[in-house]
């Protein structure tokens, strides 16, 4: 698939945020994200690798935005938060946004979108409107799907056989972009949760471990069919 650089945006510490877009224009776009959470470098891998395949990959072209590293500023400091010490999955305007946080980790900012980070993705998903946003994150292994986009769930799941959940109901998530994508945007969105790191997970075994699942995805006519 061709990608086109897009205009970056700018971190808290003034560090670009890369974005690109395949060159083939379409009313939606099908979302990856990555690195929304600094320190979860296994997503962020996945994400990666994701990215690095589908510009190989000439035969297909489904129209597809990707922001490979959204938190650049945690991402270098291997920090969950970015440079406000804001959790950017906690700080998008959602009909649950709180100022409250369970945990300092958590922390959600003085006010919903008070993050250049989140601005800067607002204003993409506002120019190039999602059909569907596909984010890495690492915790356990888990689809987490919010919106209609339960087939997309199964679908991976046959591959991998992770567990596959709707709502994480014991861990509560305001403002959240598996909130605000189905509410505000329209837009369901699949948390893709890798395993964590460990003697025996690796970060090469965390692709080869859901690459033919991500492959089958982009090269059936799922994705293409998906309706949300």
């Amino acid at each position: 698939m061709k990608f086109v650089e897009l205009t970056p945006g700018k971190s808290v510490k003034g560090e670009p945020i890369k974005s690109y877009k395949t060159a083939k224009e379409a009313p939606k776009y099908n979302y990856i994200l990555g690195a929304v959470h600094g320190d979860e470098v296994e997503g962020a891998h996945l994400a990666s690798e994701l990215f690095k395949w589908l510009q190989e990959t000439f035969e297909i072209d489904i129209p597809t935005l990707v922001v490979p590293v959204v938190n650049v500023d945690g991402f270098k400091l291997k920090s969950r938060v970015n440079g406000n010490g804001v959790d950017l999955n906690r700080n998008l305007p959602s009909k649950q946004w709180s100022p409250e946080a369970r945990e300092e980790k958590y922390f959600p900012g003085t006010e919903p979108l008070s993050e250049p980070e989140n601005k800067y993705l607002v204003s993409l998903f506002e120019q190039y409107p999602p059909k569907f946003i596909l984010s890495f994150h690492s915790w356990y292994p888990v689809i987490n799907y919010n919106g209609a986009c339960k087939e997309l769930a199964d679908f991976l799941a046959s591959f991998n056989k992770y567990p596959i959940e709707a709502d994480f109901l014991t861990h509560p998530t305001p403002g959240s972009l598996g909130e605000y994508g189905p509410q505000v945007l329209k837009s369901p969105v699949l948390t893709f949760e890798c395993p964590v790191l460990s003697e025996t997970v690796t970060l090469e075994s965390v692709w080869k471990e859901n690459e033919e699942a991500f492959k089958k995805l982009f090269t059936t006519n799922i994705i293409e069919t998906f309706k949300n």
